[in-house]
């Protein structure tokens, strides 16, 4: 798997874990994800999530397109019609 994947699948994983566990305390329900086992996911959990979430948009944005993935891919335009629109 390449790096640019392993990045995105787990700060994907971590922030939907932290969102769930965010939520489940707001609404006052039970069993928010697990605490964190091992020095990988207490990084994940304790470090990057956090910094994160205090990263300005207009960073983080910069950061994923200078990062290889599926967020660089470009739609094909639509080919420009010549004839009548009726």
């Amino acid at each position: 798997m390449p790096f640019s994947r392993w990045l995105r699948v787990n700060s994907e994983h971590y922030l939907l874990r932290d969102s769930q566990a965010g939520l489940s305390r707001a609404h006052g329900l039970p069993a928010p994800p697990a605490e964190p086992r091992g020095p990988s996911q207490f990084f994940w959990s304790r470090v990057f999530v956090p910094v994160y979430r205090l990263v300005p948009w207009s960073l983080t944005k910069r950061v994923m397109h200078l990062i290889p993935g599926s967020h660089r891919k470009t739609w094909t335009p639509q080919p420009r019609r010549h004839d009548p629109a009726i």
